[in-house]
């Protein structure tokens, strides 16, 4: 059984002193791959060096995380995508708009999301969505450019169904389930079987963060993907062989690349 934990930050501070371990307990529970995302133009630099350490294994994202968008946004662009050519990027990522904690920058970010956007389309490559408190306005911006977009994965989804099936009128796009899905007080195990078939779901753990049960208050890392596989397997009525199965058959759908 091999599977894909489609978004882990492996190139942080939080990985630096034990990075070969994390990667051999991952490959023990079966996880045959990983995909990492830029968040802004340093980290470019960090995922590209972890990938090159783990060639075959570690998958490269590039892009401009919403709540690293500032009013030199554009200059932070322009910087990110002459890199381009430093690796073979499989998507561009982690993107998107958050107006979680505040709106200082809300504009930035909405021009800064289309632009990326547009990156994707001229690439032909798939969108690594990040979304929070935001989803209308996400929208909006890709119904506009929904023909051209090739898909992608809106990433770490908590919401309810009403805001799946929004989300999924965008038909090459998966939803990115991770240990939030294990919480006590998610109402995930419910609102997924109900509304989102399983081709529209891709593994992730968003590690070092969202560390799933039992391990909540521990570092997050790849490894621990499989405790969501199994906890969609057991939602979904299927047994885990057939989760890893969609899963990947969603993956290699997505990411083309890999």
């Amino acid at each position: 059984m091999i599977f894909t934990d489609t978004h882990t930050h492996l190139d942080g501070d939080e990985f630096k002193n034990d990075l070969p371990d994390v990667i051999r307990r991952a490959k023990e529970q079966g996880v045959g791959r990983v995909f990492i995302p830029a968040i802004d133009l340093k980290s470019v630099d960090s995922v590209v060096a972890v990938c090159r350490q783990f060639p075959g294994y570690a998958y490269p994202m590039i892009g401009l995380h919403p709540e690293e968008v500032k009013a030199d946004w554009k200059d932070q662009l322009d910087k990110i995508k002459s890199h381009f050519h430093d690796a073979d990027f499989i998507a561009i990522g982690e993107v998107g708009l958050d107006f979680y904690w505040d709106r200082t920058f809300e504009s930035q970010q909405l021009l800064a999301f289309e632009a990326q956007v547009e990156w994707a389309i001229e690439a032909q490559l798939p969108l690594m969505i990040h979304c929070r408190k935001a989803q209308n306005e996400l929208v909006h911006i890709l119904k506009r450019y929904e023909k051209q977009l090739v898909g992608g994965v809106f990433h770490c989804f908590t919401g309810n169904q009403k805001e799946a099936e929004q989300l999924l009128q965008f038909d090459k796009f998966a939803l990115g389930i991770g240990g939030v899905l294990t919480f006590k007080s998610s109402h995930l195990r419910e609102d997924l079987p109900a509304s989102v078939p399983l081709e529209r779901i891709v593994l992730e753990t968003d590690s070092p963060y969202m560390t799933p049960v039992p391990h909540r208050g521990e570092r997050n890392e790849s490894a621990f993907v499989r405790l969501v596989l199994e906890k969609l397997a057991e939602v979904y009525g299927v047994s885990a062989d057939e989760v890893a199965r969609v899963t990947e058959e969603n993956v290699k759908r997505i990411f083309t690349k890999i």
